[in-house]
């Protein structure tokens, strides 16, 4: 294994990108501001650091060997990655934070983003990170500074604020109903039930409330996410059960009806959790104070 005092610089994966890219020398050199000689230095230097050769010679022309095409994919992350967190960095001032939130991707689109309007007037020092996420695992592992997420209202080592609960509400697109009304629950098998990957017991646990069993309960195409539930329903996939605060927009508008005048109150609910050691930090306390008030509004 290679020693970090002998890991290639930075230059030297410059010089190999530029002659990779435009198979020569002469041209790489222009681009990059150094002499031929200089360019022709670094790429020798990394050849015999890798012990592989990356370019070779054929009827006067430049190729890469197989090696160097296997080493440009990875250089070309690596330099895409640092050009990427040197613009991050220099799109801020000195005093400007940043807070990451970690959000599941339909509570994030739905509910959460449209209550951060505002946000950057009121704090304009403190930059928002969203990223999505299914479970609040980055909270525990230090890589987010804010997570919602669906759950208990434990999660061992962090504060966890409720937010509220969710009504699970079967819909579909109108245009799949039959012309007469349902006569039983369970015929809404018929119509395909469409399952939610994170929630695999809901449409059991919804025909159980009725008093109903459905040996369909599990059957289905099956998503990811509430979003792409949401998506098949409104293009007439089957039955989508989701969460009635993320699907109320598309029924006020018609897009989806309710397939069976039914909800049920999920056992678990919303919350924002942060790190219990963060509760007195500026830029945590702010967001959690911002979010309270959108509760309260």
């Amino acid at each position: 294994m290679l020693s970090k005092r002998h890991l290639p610089s930075m230059t030297a994966l410059q010089c190999f990108e530029a002659v990779a890219r435009h198979l020569s020398f002469t041209r790489a050199s222009e681009e990059l501001n150094l002499t031929q000689s200089a360019v022709s230095k670094q790429v020798a230097q990394l050849e015999e650091m890798l012990q592989h050769l990356l370019f070779r010679r054929v009827r006067r022309r430049l190729q890469l060997t197989p090696a160097g095409d296997l080493y440009l994919v990875e250089v070309r992350k690596i330099l895409t990655q640092v050009e990427m967190s040197t613009h991050y960095l220099l799109s801020y001032g000195g005093e400007t934070e940043v807070l990451r939130v970690a959000t599941p991707p339909t509570f994030g689109a739905r509910w959460l983003i449209p209550r951060l309007n505002g946000w950057r007037h009121r704090h304009p020092n403190i930059h928002l990170d969203l990223r999505q996420e299914l479970e609040p695992g980055d909270l525990l592992q230090s890589r987010c500074d804010i997570a919602f997420f669906f759950g208990a209202a434990t999660l061992p080592g962090a504060e966890c604020v409720a937010l509220f609960g969710e009504e699970m509400v079967p819909v579909c697109s109108p245009a799949i109903l039959p012309a007469q009304p349902l006569s039983d629950p369970t015929q809404l098998a018929d119509l395909v039930l469409l399952q939610n990957a994170t929630r695999q017991e809901a449409w059991h646990e919804w025909f159980l409330s009725l008093g109903q069993h459905s040996e369909h309960s599990y059957h289905g195409p099956r998503f990811d996410t509430f979003y792409m539930c949401i998506r098949a329903a409104q293009a007439g996939c089957g039955v989508a059960l989701l969460p009635r605060f993320l699907v109320e927009e598309e029924l006020s508008e018609g897009k989806l009806v309710i397939a069976w005048q039914h909800g049920l109150q999920s056992r678990s609910g919303y919350y924002l959790a942060y790190p219990e050691h963060a509760a007195a930090v500026p830029k945590v306390r702010a967001f959690v104070e911002w979010i309270g008030e959108r509760m309260e509004g």
